[in-house]
């Protein structure tokens, strides 16, 4: 069992859930056992405009702790990455992120929701 901790910087909102990678999927958006599969399964909102396809960067997280208990980023992921505003060294997209073993402390930026609230794009 691991904790991720989601935090949503727009609200300041900080919500943990236990987490069994036996239960993986959770929600069936993302890979199975993803940020965004874990987040969605536990009614947290993550943007995936392309439905966690990796088709777009609106799921764009940074990682503030436990980079080392998620799988690889592959070259797909990388190249996306380049496209999101507020990109860090600890970006991920949550539909690509996936907990392996241990605890994870996720931010959810605030200008991802502004951007898809307001029609823009990441793209």
């Amino acid at each position: 069992m691991f904790q991720v901790t989601f935090i949503e910087v727009e609200s300041g909102k900080r919500t943990t859930v236990q987490v069994d990678p036996a239960r993986y999927p959770y929600h069936d958006h993302g890979l199975p056992g993803s940020l965004l599969d874990i987040a969605m399964g536990h009614h947290i909102h993550i943007e995936h405009a392309c439905g966690g396809n990796c088709a777009c960067t609106t799921c764009h997280v940074i990682i503030k702790k436990g980079d080392d208990h998620l799988s690889d980023q592959t070259d797909r992921e990388e190249d996306l990455l380049d496209k999101a505003p507020g990109l860090t060294l600890h970006s991920r997209l949550a539909c690509r992120a996936i907990v392996e073993s241990g605890d994870v402390e996720v931010e959810i930026p605030a200008h991802t929701v502004h951007v898809v609230k307001s029609g823009g794009s990441h793209e």
